[in-house]
């Protein structure tokens, strides 16, 4: 019989002549039937045969599969062994399987299937005997040398040749045997102390009594391999162990006759015994031993001392946890064997036992305490693994060891410069596990803090001197978690505040509500909130009943609390719920836990008063900075960014005149960052300065004017908000400030124009009544006409599309300062009645539109534009998060808005998804805003996806929490209540049906049970009612079609179809006549200054061709059939069209242009279908070509009809088919004369593969739909391709 030669790759498994698939599908006697006479072609099959062998390739993997190595019939597993056997000597030296779990699990498989040589009277016997032959002539067991778990393998083998032998075997058995393992210890590197105990235990005398034939295979091995396994067990005797060690052997030690003996007799011993307590009793000893303090005899016995680090890796628990308890006598007494203790520490840290990894902490933490020089790095390393360990019990002894290490050694400088510099990342490590989710991990790191890294029992200056230099020395992220624990303090001081006041108010049934609901939100804050909330209404009843306890309270949370009263209440109130005194008191330990997170026990008044002082002597050059290792200049933005944190949660310890005078001094420093972090200060604390402190007020205020009119950007912004929150006549001060500002606006003075944009813009927000008319008459006449439209100077030629701030141009820095303060106007208004949000909007959309070149004069460098296209971007997305702003955002501006996030530079790609990420976890920006993130799985960059994906996640629980909070109507209810006839909930519902449909395998569509319905929301359902309609439009159905249309085509219908549309701003409408804002005539004056034949955007390969009289009929026709395709989309699908999206009205598929694949690094811009465009014409072909034949015939009398209907349908198509650019942003109607440029063409498939394979940046939506460089993108329909070519083709594509 002829064999069928297949590809291996193909996948397709070649059986032998005779021999039918092997599955299983057919009967246990059938399969045996079958694998016989693959062993019979696997047994007549010699290495030469390389045809065969690639025949076979396939067959020999699946043989490997696990359903055979898991088969419950012994009679298959022998014959698969069998097979097996002859697949490694065919294939020798190189065996088929490459994954070194596979071969572990093969090689364990055969292991298993030679404990049938036990029975020689099995009618299976002779082919036991073929496999142990063939392992054994082959030597196929020596694959294992190169796997990690070979030791587990080998040691599994050698135990089980040693079960097996008996008196029933004959020599050639014995021999193979033999063999077999001598091959193994002679051609291997090391003999490991297992499995050396494996052979050495069968020449104990009560094991030979047991079986003579395993303790002549152990001697025959032995004298067959002496020369290998002979530095393994030199000068080693094998005793008779008769009697139990004891710890009195001990004494001996030091009996010079009497020591070899112990020695000898204990690595018997350890090596030989099966008894858990005997070998724990030797593990004991050895471990006082080699951990006494003058002890040299790890360096005078190494194989004991080697026998004994063995036992690290015992398989009983004890053991290893008697080890792992004396490793920190080793260590403090023996640092020269802190080499040999470290990889077998390793190791018990991850041991699965708790205990031991607990201990292994305690162990390093205590040698370290003693003297840190005595662990290295890594064993400080395996305490840093440990603080995320799992179980709390284990992180809590890592982090308290850590935070003990750090205390003595940083703080106290018990062991010099170089042991603090050691363990400096100790404080950044426990800071960074606030960002974990478990409430106890945040109380810990708190304490520690207060504790260890900044003890509160210091005094007041030293306290200070100590938070200000730890401030100077962390990382941003650990800064960040510094910041958000007192905010998450304060927070809870305030809620604690705010349940006082509940309580002393009139007992009422809505008082009582509102303190169960304060009580619920206080003890998510608390260890345990199930038993926290019965604690704290317990504690609750007691503040009602307990005036002392609740006034001292008030003082705890009181913000003029000092932190001597702060301990003073804190001992009073656990005293007093201390009585009577108990053995335990989880009540008292519940109430000490809310008490230590809203005690102010590091900042008040006075703590500040320390604070500005150490600021101050960084300023005057008198503090020790540089002793401390910070330089001065950072230590004192440090300082300020501390003091500037602190005056959020602590505003009213900053109420002092030394303070404010402080202040007031830096900001009149040159630095500007400590003058904005004072500005900002000033801010935050600077509501009783008018008051108060009015030699201060006098003071401050020409500073305030000077830094609005001419200071640098962000000063003057917080200098406005200063005045804002300071001065009750901050509406004089705003017009003293913004007339001469608004006078003096000159356009050819572009560098002295940011500072008054960004005083005007902040003044707007602050104060938009105020000063309505004259900002609404600068912003139409100033801000768009003489800045936004006017490229006054050209732009540096560059390629690249980001460059730093400084190299910015500076009428780019005007523009992006112009579209702030137009967008600060807006959200000072907070409305839409003028209709310059309508306006304002379609100039920032008209930005996204024109890649940032606005008037599309080409002026603009590449790197401007990407700024522009940045801070358009932000702007909409800071105008969405106020709600009559989003309502007037359209579809396509949300679009082209979300496709920012998909820009072809990186930073505007990164920028823009933080500030998206920061309006969605504020809860300011609507939901629909989070399916942004969804684009970001299209960018090239892998990290900047995976960030993506934790703000998608982080956001979605922070709404899930925020429902959880607040009793959220659910989104069904809000469907059915928006929607009287329940078509978004049937929509809904078909969607989920959908995805059962195409996801799942096994279901059923009768309903196991009736559905039981809320009564408060829903109707009795009426049975006979039968709504058989899909609501679902035609291309998410085909979208849910299995192999047919990718999610890639199914987004591109709904997002870049509709960018594809022609569209130029001399087409948009004016529809209101009352706009006065300027913006309106922005179209008309683009096209005034755009010069005649200039091109449209930056980097099109073509000019319209089509006057706007030509495309007007063209849009319209569009717009018509956009909504005949809605009015489809409501109907029941059409047959024939399953899984294919419409195809262009013209019936035909173009072929003039086929595929060409370009490289995605480095690449430029040009004209020509983009990447999505591509991907879905291609999945189109891959996936619906068998789909062509049976709706051909449907198709072209329905693209009849349409060319009867419209004339224009071959311009429309034209216009439909428009090449867009990479970004996703529509591009003009191409010249149909106009030819493709700067195309690479004619690589081949494997140059394409290789630049895809080294290529970095890969795009996760690739794998779907690769561009496949020799087959044509586009196809005519009278191509009639098979089905098998079809699949093959899509399968190699994804294999690509």
């Amino acid at each position: 019989m002829a064999h069928s030669k297949t590809r291996t790759n193909d996948g397709k498994i070649t059986y032998p002549p005779g021999v039918k698939e092997i599955s299983d599908k057919i009967s246990k006697e059938e399969m045996v039937r079958r694998l016989k006479m693959v062993v019979k072609t696997f047994m007549d099959m010699d290495q030469d045969s390389e045809e065969e062998k690639e025949l076979y390739l396939n067959l020999a993997l699946h043989l490997a599969s696990d359903f055979f190595l898991k088969h419950p019939d012994k009679d298959v597993r022998l014959l698969v062994a069998c097979c097996l056997a002859d697949i490694f000597r065919i294939y020798a030296p190189e065996a088929p399987y490459t994954s070194p779990d596979k071969l572990k699990d093969i090689f364990m498989f055969i292991t298993r299937q030679l404990k049938g040589l036990e029975d020689t009277k099995s009618p299976q016997f002779n082919r036991y005997f073929y496999l142990l032959e063939n392992i054994a002539w082959v030597k196929s067991y020596n694959i294992c040398f190169e796997l990690e778990d070979s030791n587990e393998i080998f040691t599994q083998l050698y135990r089980t040749l040693f079960s097996v032998i008996n008196n029933g075997h004959n020599q050639k058995v014995h021999m193979h045997m033999v063999d077999l393992m001598s091959s193994i210890i002679c051609e291997g590197d090391t003999v490991s102390q297992e499995l050396l105990d494996t052979v050495l235990v069968n020449l104990v005398p009560a094991h030979k009594n047991l079986n003579k034939q395993a303790y002549d295979l152990a001697k025959a091995l032995l004298k067959r391999t002496a020369q290998a396994i002979e530095p393994y067990i030199t000068n080693v005797s094998v005793l008779v162990i008769g009697s139990e060690c004891s710890e009195h052997t001990f004494n001996y030690v030091l009996i010079p006759n009497v020591l070899s003996i112990i020695f000898l007799f204990l690595l018997v011993f350890l090596s030989l015994s099966n008894d858990n307590e005997e070998r724990l009793q030797v593990v004991k000893l050895l471990a006082k031993m080699f951990g006494a303090k003058d002890s040299e005899l790890a360096s005078q016995n190494k194989p004991l001392w080697q026998c004994y680090l063995g036992r690290f890796n015992d398989i009983h628990v004890p053991i290893r946890l008697e080890c792992v308890k004396f490793a920190s006598h080793c260590l403090m007494n023996h640092p020269d064997l802190a080499k040999d203790l470290t990889e077998y520490l390793k190791v018990r840290s991850h041991d699965p036992e708790e205990a031991i990894r607990h201990d292994v902490i305690v162990s390093i933490v205590t040698a370290a305490k003693k003297d840190i020089l005595l662990v290295n790095d890594h064993l400080l390393n395996f305490v840093r693994e440990r603080t995320l360990d799992k179980r709390w019990r284990v992180r809590k002894e890592a982090m308290m060891g850590l935070a003990q290490i750090y205390k003595k050694y940083a703080l106290q400088s018990a062991a010099g410069k170089d042991a603090a510099k050691q363990i400096s990342w100790i404080k950044d490590k426990l800071l960074h596990i606030y960002y974990q989710n478990s409430i106890d991990d945040r109380l810990l790191v708190e304490r520690i803090f207060a504790q260890y890294m900044v003890p509160h029992n210091l005094e007041t200056t030293e306290r200070m001197k100590c938070l200000y230099y730890l401030y100077a020395t962390l990382d941003l992220n650990a800064v960040k978690a510094l910041n958000e624990m007192w905010k998450c303090q304060n927070l809870l001081r305030h809620q604690v505040k705010d349940l006082l006041d509940l309580i002393k108010q009139p007992k009422t049934d809505a008082s009582v509500k509102a303190i169960f609901s304060k009580v619920m939100v206080i003890t998510r804050n608390l260890p345990d909130p199930g038993k926290a909330q019965d604690f704290m209404k317990k504690f609750t009843q007691v503040l009602e009943d307990d005036e002392k306890i609740r006034k001292q309270l008030e003082v705890l949370v009181s913000p003029t609390c000092s932190c001597k009263q702060a301990e003073g209440c804190v001992r009073e109130i656990t005293k007093k719920l201390g009585n009577p005194k108990q053995p335990t008191n989880p009540f008292l330990e519940m109430i000490k836990f809310l008490l230590e997170r809203i005690a102010p026990v590091h900042i008040d008044t006075e703590s500040i008063s320390a604070l500005i002082k150490q600021v101050n002597k960084s300023i005057d050059g008198t503090a020790d900075d540089e002793d401390e290792g910070v330089p001065t200049d950072q230590a004192i933005r440090a300082g300020l960014e501390l003091l500037k944190v602190l005056s959020f949660t602590h505003p009213i310890s900053f109420h002092s005149a030394e303070t404010f005078e402080s202040l007031l001094a830096c900001l009149k420093m040159d630095d500007e960052k400590v003058a904005e972090a004072a500005l900002q200060i000033f801010k935050n604390t600077g509501s009783k300065i008018e008051e108060d402190f009015p030699h201060i007020r006098s003071a401050l205020l020409p500073v305030l004017h000077h830094k609005s009119k001419k200071g640098p950007p962000r000063q003057a912004k917080y200098a406005i908000h200063c005045i804002h929150a300071i001065f009750s006549s901050k509406e004089t001060q705003f017009a003293q400030i913004f007339e001469p500002l608004h006078k003096s606006l000159d356009p050819s003075n572009l560098e002295h124009l940011i500072t008054p944009l960004v005083t005007i813009g902040h003044i707007a927000l602050l104060a938009p009544d105020q000063f309505a008319a004259p900002l609404k008459s600068l912003v139409a006449t100033f801000i768009v006409k003489d800045l936004l439209m006017n490229d006054r100077l050209p732009g540096k030629k560059t390629t690249k599309l980001w460059v730093p701030d400084e190299e910015v141009s500076p009428e780019t820095m005007v523009k992006i300062q112009a579209i702030k303060m137009m967008v600060r106007w807006l959200l000072g208004m907070k409305n839409n009645h003028s209709k310059s949000g309508t306006s304002t909007l379609r100039l920032l959309t008209t930005i996204l539109h024109s890649d940032g070149d606005l008037t599309e004069q080409g002026k603009i460098s590449k790197p401007d534009m990407s700024r522009l296209r940045l801070a358009a971007g932000s702007a909409i997305v800071k105008l969405a998060q106020e709600p009559c702003y989003h309502e007037i955002i359209t579809l396509e501006q949300y679009q082209l808005c979300a496709l920012a996030i998909n820009d072809e530079c990186y930073q505007v790609r990164q920028v823009f998804a933080q500030k998206l990420h920061k309006g969605l976890s504020r809860l300011r920006l609507p939901l629909e805003y989070m399916a942004i993130c969804a684009l970001c799985a299209k960018d090239p960059v892998k990290e900047r996806r995976a960030h993506a994906r934790q703000c998608l996640v982080k956001n979605i629980n922070v709404r899930r929490e925020y429902l959880k909070q607040h009793a959220a109507v659910s989104v069904v209810i809000l469907l059915v209540a928006t929607n009287e006839n329940n078509s978004k909930l049937y929509t809904v519902c078909d969607v989920a049906m959908n995805i059962i449909m195409s996801k799942s395998t096994t279901y059923s569509l009768e309903s196991p049970k009736d559905p039981v319905l809320p009564a408060r929301f829903f109707t009795q359902p009426d049975k006979n009612f039968s709504n058989t309609k899909n609501y679902l439009p035609p291309e998410m159905k085909s979208f849910f079609t299995p192999g047919k249309v990718c999610f890639e085509n199914y987004f591109n219908f709904y997002v870049v179809s509709e960018l594809e549309k022609p569209r130029s701003r001399k087409k948009t409408p004016v529809t209101d006549p009352e706009e006065k804002l300027g913006v309106d005539d922005l179209t008309k004056l683009v096209q005034e200054q755009k010069p005649k034949g200039s091109q449209r955007g930056r980097k099109r390969g073509h000019t319209a061709s089509e006057s706007d009289e030509q495309q007007w009929p063209e849009e319209k026709r569009l717009k018509e059939d956009i909504l005949e395709n809605e009015d489809e989309q409501n109907s029941p699908p059409k047959k024939g069209k399953r899984g294919r999206p419409p195809k262009p009205l013209g019936g035909g598929t173009p072929k003039e242009e086929p595929t060409v694949k370009t490289s995605k690094k480095g690449s430029k811009k040009k004209s020509g279908p983009p990447a999505a465009e591509e991907e879905e014409e291609e999945e189109r072909q891959s996936g619906n070509t068998e789909q062509k034949s049976k709706s051909k015939q449907h198709r072209a009398s329905r693209r009849a009809q349409q060319r009867a209907e419209s004339p224009e349908t071959s311009a429309v198509e034209s216009t439909q088919s428009t090449p867009q650019k990479g970004r996703g942003r529509p591009s003009k109607t191409p010249s149909p004369s106009q030819p493709k440029k700067n195309v690479r063409v004619g690589r081949s498939k494997q140059a394409a593969t290789k630049e895809n394979d080294s290529s970095e940046e890969v795009d996760v939506f690739q794998g779907s739909s690769p561009v496949n460089d020799d087959i044509p993108q586009e196809e005519t329909e009278e191509e009639e391709v098979s089905t098998v070519n079809v699949r093959r083709r899509s399968s190699k594509r994804e294999r690509r």
